[in-house]
Order: structure tokens, then sequence, then C-alpha cells
């Protein structure tokens, strides 16, 4: 019995440890599946993870998504070595941020030069750091999203640079700058960068504002097709590629038309033209996809735009069904408090934005502890909060971040600012020049040309070409205007270069110089202008803005007249320039005046005494060859002015699509511009002819056909770009003296006769009505077909019955 029982025993107790050890096992294992918590489950849906995830997070680290601290002070580089900064692990451990703008960033503000800002390949090390440090050292390990500056190029050291926007918007073709922006966004996200800032969707009727160049020119069609582009571009077919990078739409809204051209100022607007011209742009661009707004600086009717709930969530959200999210400006939060003088308390400020809707802040000043504050004392809800981070968080899964959060550092090195990303700087600069005035033929040039001068300030000036919002640039990066000429003839021909003068220092002149170099050649290319080029001397806004200060006796004055901050009260050239240009006009030396800057100037003299001009806007790197291919012919000039130039700043504001009634005369002289909105010459010459309106006019859904024959009457292949514009004849509301509803860029080859087709619908044909509805309505349209707004060569009329 003894043995028994104690077998009986033994074998109790080793059932027990084995009942014991399964359970622990199980347990184990139980507590295996779940260590892997939903959020980080790829297989679940985005909502399912952001859910679970919110629901792990303190009230800190919910507002620490929301802020987008400076990223260029978060790396740190010895030499070749590159890794992350004191400054961002703390503010990662005591911030718990969850973006970074700007980190790849380089230019005077920021100071960061070609030696201690990044190569693609250490820029792509730097970021991963980053989130490496993300995932390992914070308790839930949510990567970065980096939001990078990318309106004509990823504003980086070693990308591409192409033309500023007014170059892009003077193409006409908004194919090419779709796949202009699908580079850049590569390029950007090949560093690790997530969210590109751009288009700037700004309407600019107001070239004394100092940041016309960022924009797309005057009128709402235009600016949508453009905008439209750029997000496609960006954006692609999926955000999670790691080709591309979210679309941030700038700057929501009305921002290019302050008072007196005074950058951020307030705007006068009233809510029919608000709806009818500086909205749709944006409309067009939230309905192609894009996923993120920025609010703009100014006020509209007494709202800041970064506390305008009507807009940001009556309008963008309720209207348009956007589902991305909205971030400020740089400091507009607390610009609520500081600028505006709207909110008494920074805690205010940010209470006033978050509740307006606005969910992320630039420069993490603005939410923060204010933030926080606002909250405790219940000024904002937590519900408010939770959607604001619901939105940003979302991408960061719909991205695939916490799946694959590195890049390839390697491929960066390789692929970023590639010969391929070149050639389309190139094609985009050709295609964005302007050919204003050709009197005589005298372009193209001859390439068996013996002598040439090349002169003037932005003749062979490297930064003057490329426009704000540019990284610092190896020498061999950019071809300047005297480096395509010479690229273009060779050794054979004789250049003698002379800059004559400085953009606006009178003391660097030598007129004289520049007179003999003109009086001994064949041909004077003069290059003009402005500059956009920031310089570590100059003083900035926490804004990034300029400081426009008067200069000291003695001291170099920069270049710098556009550009963010650098607001004008005339449009004459500065400096000697117009001096410069009446001396070499007087040599009889036939002139080629070349234009480089980033907002209309006053060009009266020159369009009356000199035989040609081109406007090249800010042409980018590929700008010296690309404007030598037209000046030689081996490029035919296609471009098409996005904005007009006016004659006088007594006009402004001076734009093709103003309200009836018609403007008459001014005493001093006429009320029209000097170049008209759609303008260019071409070395071909197009003949317009048959001119048919057909489809269905009724007005409750119409459908009208437009088609037309187009003649290339020269030897020369060319392309042309066709311009619909539209007028109502009767409308209850007042409506434009005209419309541009459509455009095409068509290529013909000499005597060549193409049929070119338009299709109008409800969208073009409707009018704000007195009560606020786009309808359409009944009665007669008038349709022009031209090759501007003012050189129409077809019209004809049209009824929309009931």
């Amino acid at each position: 019995m003894v043995k028994t029982t104690s077998f009986t025993g033994s074998m109790k107790l080793l059932c027990y440890m084995v009942i014991l050890q399964c359970g622990i096992s199980s347990g184990l294992m139980a507590q295996g599946m779940q260590t892997t918590p939903d959020y980080k489950r790829s297989d679940l849906p985005t909502e399912k993870r952001v859910e679970d995830l919110m629901s792990r997070m303190t009230l800190e680290e919910k507002v620490g998504q929301l802020s987008t601290l400076l990223g260029w002070e978060m790396y740190e580089k010895q030499g070749n070595t590159v890794g992350i900064s004191a400054t961002f692990e703390k503010a990662v451990q005591e911030r718990h941020i969850g973006m970074l703008w700007a980190t790849l960033r380089a230019d005077p503000w920021t100071q960061k030069t070609l030696v201690t800002g990044l190569q693609p390949s250490q820029a792509a090390e730097a970021t991963n750091a980053m989130q490496k440090y993300m995932i390992e050292n914070t308790r839930l390990g949510i990567p970065l999203m980096l939001a990078e500056e990318c309106p004509h190029g990823h504003m980086a050291i070693g990308t591409t640079v192409f033309p500023t926007s007014m170059g892009q918007s003077s193409t006409w073709n908004p194919e090419l700058i779709e796949k202009m922006a699908s580079t850049i966004a590569r390029e950007a996200r090949l560093q690790g960068g997530h969210i590109g800032y751009g288009p700037v969707l700004d309407l600019a009727r107001e070239p004394r504002w100092s940041r016309v160049e960022e924009t797309y020119g005057e009128d709402p069609y235009l600016n949508a097709r453009m905008g439209v582009a750029m997000v496609r571009g960006f954006q692609g077919n999926d955000i999670a590629s790691g080709q591309n990078v979210i679309s941030t739409l700038k700057h929501f809204t009305a921002y290019g038309v302050p008072e007196g051209g005074h950058n951020g100022s307030s705007v006068s607007v009233g809510n029919r033209e608000l709806h009818s011209s500086y909205l749709p742009p944006f409309k067009a661009a939230v309905e192609a996809g894009a996923l993120s707004v920025m609010t703009a600086y100014n006020s509209i009717d007494g709202i800041p735009c970064t506390s305008n709930g009507h807009l940001l969530r009556d309008v963008l959200v309720e209207d348009w069904g956007f589902d991305g999210f909205v971030v400020s400006d740089l400091g507009s939060i607390s610009g609520l408090k500081g600028s505006h003088h709207v909110a008494a308390t920074s805690e205010e400020a940010a209470a006033l934005a978050i509740n307006a809707g606005v969910d992320s802040d630039l420069g993490g000043y603005g939410f923060d502890q204010y933030l926080l504050k606002a909250l405790k004392t219940d000024l904002v809800k937590e519900s408010v909060l939770d959607e604001a981070v619901a939105k940003v968080l979302r991408l960061k899964f719909d991205m695939g971040l916490f799946e694959n959060p590195y890049v390839d550092s390697e491929k960066a090195g390789r692929e970023v600012r590639s010969a391929a990303n070149i050639a389309l700087a190139r094609q985009v600069a050709r295609e964005g020049v302007v050919m204003l005035k050709n009197e005589g033929n005298v372009l193209p040039l001859d390439k068996n040309i013996k002598k040439i001068a090349v002169i003037g300030p932005n003749a062979d000036n490297t930064y003057n070409q490329l426009g704000d919002y540019t990284a610092p640039q190896a020498s061999d990066n950019i071809i300047t205007v005297l480096e395509g000429i010479q690229n273009k003839l060779g050794e054979n021909v004789a250049i003698d270069y002379v800059k004559g003068c400085a953009i606006r220092d009178t003391s660097q002149s030598d007129i004289d110089a520049a007179v003999r170099a003109a009086s001994a050649a064949e041909v004077a290319v003069l290059v003009l202008g402005g500059s956009s080029a920031r310089d570590f001397d100059t003083e900035y806004e926490e804004t990034a803005a300029a400081k426009v200060s008067q200069v000291e006796e003695g001291k170099l004055i920069s270049d710098m007249e556009s550009g963010e901050g650098f607001d004008r009260m005339t449009l004459d050239l500065l400096g000697d320039q117009l001096a410069l240009l009446q001396a070499i006009q007087a040599t009889g030396t036939p002139v080629v005046l070349v234009l480089i800057k980033g907002r209309p100037l006053n060009l009266n003299w020159a369009a009356e005494n000199v035989p040609a001009i081109l406007d090249a806007w800010y042409p980018g790197q590929e700008g010296g060859n690309a404007i030598a291919d037209i000046l030689f012919g081996d490029y035919n000039p296609s471009g098409k002015l996005p904005i007009s130039v006016p004659t006088s700043v007594g006009q402004l504001p001076v734009y093709y699509n103003y309200k009836n009634p018609h403007r008459h005369d001014y005493i001093e002289g006429k009320a029209d511009p000097l170049y008209s909105f759609g303008h260019g010459l071409s070395y071909s010459t197009f003949d317009y002819a048959d001119l048919k309106i057909s489809g269905d006019l009724q007005s409750e859904s119409p459908v009208v056909q437009v088609s037309l024959s187009l003649t290339n009457t020269s030897e020369w292949a060319g392309e042309e770009v066709v311009q619909l514009y539209l007028r109502d004849e009767v409308s209850s509301t007042v409506a434009p003296v005209k419309q541009l509803r459509a455009f095409k860029k068509v290529m013909l080859k000499p005597n060549e006769t193409l049929t070119v087709d338009f299709t109008l619908d409800q969208e073009d044909l409707q009018v704000l009505n007195p009560a606020m509805q786009w309808v359409v309505e009944p009665g007669a349209f008038t349709i022009q077909i031209g090759a501007s707004s003012k050189d129409i060569r077809l019209e004809d009329q049209f009824e929309l019955v009931p």
C-alpha cells in the first residue's frame, strides 16, 4: 500500500507538473500571439490600425504627432559620417514629435552649405538613422513623416533644379509638368522624404508681391491644370510605392493678392470672387487626390486663414470631401496672437487653429505645450485632437512607413540628379521660355557667326538663374547663358563676356566695357532681370521670409529683388540695367534681350526699341542650354505668358479676365497690358480656320463640341498653344469679359494641317448665381479661339436653351 500510494503520489505530481508546464507554455504562446499589436499588423485595415494605436497613446504623444519641427537641426555631420543629433533625441523623448520639415533643406537661412549639408546618399543615411531611433527608442515605435520643399525640385543638395513655377506654367504643357513632378517626388523619396510642399496654387494678380515666381500665374483654369498635374506627378497611383510623396497644396487661400503687394498682409476678396476665382484651383487639386493642404498667412474679410473654420471645415472637408490633413504655414498659428492679434494667449491661438481644422503645426511652436494647456483648460476637446492625430497616422500607415521606414542610400546616390532628370530639366526650361518679340526675324541667330557679345548681370550668374527655394549648387551643376552659348558654338566663335552692371548695386557698373564689347560684335545678347538668390548676409524672419532693410553705406547691395519677403513698389529694372540696355542698343549692333526674373517687370522701353526679347523666368539648372537652343534655332520657342505684363504699376491689378464692364483707357495711356496673358511667339506661323460648334445645347446637361483647323504656314516645325476663351453674354451675376476654358499644345510639321477639338461641359459653362449656387443658365455664349487672350483668330456664338 505504501509503495502504491507513493507511486500514485509521484504520478500525480508528475501529471501536475506536466499540466502546469503546458499551461505555462500555452500562456506564453498566448502572450506571444499578443506581442504584435494590431497597429503593427499590415494585414489589418488602416482604420483598425489607427484605432488600436491611438488607444495606446498618451495625451502628450498625441500632441507630439502634430508637431512638425525644423529638421535640419536633427542630424550631425562629421566628415563623411552622418548621425542623429542631441537636439533630435531631446525632441523625440521630451516632445514625442511625429514629423519634421525641411530636414534636408540647405540654404543661407538654414546655414547649410555644400560642406555642412548632405549629399543624396548621406541624406538617406541621416533619415534612416532618425527612423531607426524612432522605432527602437520610443515606446510605440511610430515612424517619422518627413516633409520637404519641392516646388521646382527637391530643395536639397545634389538634386535636379527645374524652372520655377512661372516657367513651368509658361510651357502650357500639363503632361510635361506631371512628368517633372514625378521626377521631383522620386528624388525626395529616395532620400527619405514623404511629403512634398507644392504646388503653389495662389493666383498672382499683384506682381509687386514677392512670391509671384512660385505661382502658375493669374488664371484659375491654367492654375488648376498645372496643380492637378503636380498632384498626380507627386502622388502617383500608389502612395506606398516608395517612388511618390504626399502633395501639400499652398497657400489656402487668396494669398497672392495682398494689399499693396505686402507679403502676408490682409486680402479684400468678396465671397463670390473667392469661390469663382481663388478656390477652383484648390478644388481641382483636391479632387485629383491631394492629401495635404497648407494654410496661408493672410486674413480674408478679417478672418486669418489659419483659424478660418468655414474654409477648412465647411468648404475643404464638407463640400469637397478632402480626407487628408491640414498643416499651418510656418509660424502662422503663433501669428494668430503675434501678427493678427485675434488671440490673447498662445493656448488660445492653438485652440483657434485646431478647432478650425488645422491638423499639424509647421515649426512645432504653435501647438506643443500650448495645445496641451488648451486641452487641460477645455479650450479644445480631446475628440478634436483625436480627429487631427488620426489623419496624420492614417497617412503614415497608407504610405507603408511602419513596414518600410528606411531607404537605400546607395540607390539615392546613384539615381538622384540622373542624366535623364537633367535632360528633363532642359526640356521644361525650353518649353517655358516665352518669345515676347522678334522684329525682323532677328532670331534665330546664325551659328556661323564670328563674334558675339554676351553681356549683363544674369548672363553668367549661377544663383540668379535658379529662383527662391533652391539649395547650394556645385559649380558644374548649373549651365548659365554664357556657358550655354559656349557649348553651342564651340571654340571657333569669339565670345566676349562683360557683366556690365549688377541687378541693384550701381557701384559695380562698367557700362563702357560693355559698349566696347557690343560695338565689336555681330550681335549682343544682353541678359537682364532680377534675382531671388539668397546670400549668407541676408537676415530672415522666423518664417524664412527675408528681411528687407536699408543698406549700409559702402556695403555691396545684394542682387535679390524677388523671392519671399522682397516686395516691390515699382516694377522697373533696378540699378543701372536700363542704362546698360540703352547704351548697348545705341551701338547699332543687333540686340537680343534675355530676361531672367521672378515677376513681370517694366519692359516699355525694351518693347519699343529692342528687336528681340526672350522671357525665361528662372529657368533652372539647364537654363543656359535651353536659352542657347532657342537663340540658335535648335528649339522653336513655344512658351506662352501665364501672367499679364503691365505697362505701369498704375494699372494694377491688370489681368485679362476681369469682370464686366469693359475697361476704358487712362489719360496717360491704354488700359491694356504691354503683353497679354497667353502671348508668346514662335519661329513658325499658324493659320486658324473652320470654327465649328455643335453638341447638346440643353442647359440642364450641356455638352458643347468645338473644332477648328490649324495649319503651320511656315517652313519651321513648331508647337502652338491653341487657347479657347468663353464669354457668357448675359448672366445673373457679373461675369468676366472672357475666361480661359480649354487649351491644347499642338505640334505641326511645316505646312501641316490638323483638326483641334475641344469639349465644354456643365462645369465650363456654369455661373455662381445670386443664391451662391453653381448653375448653368440658358442664353448666348461666345467662343473665342486664338493664340493669346488678345490675339483672337476665330469667334462664334451658340445658345443654350432651357
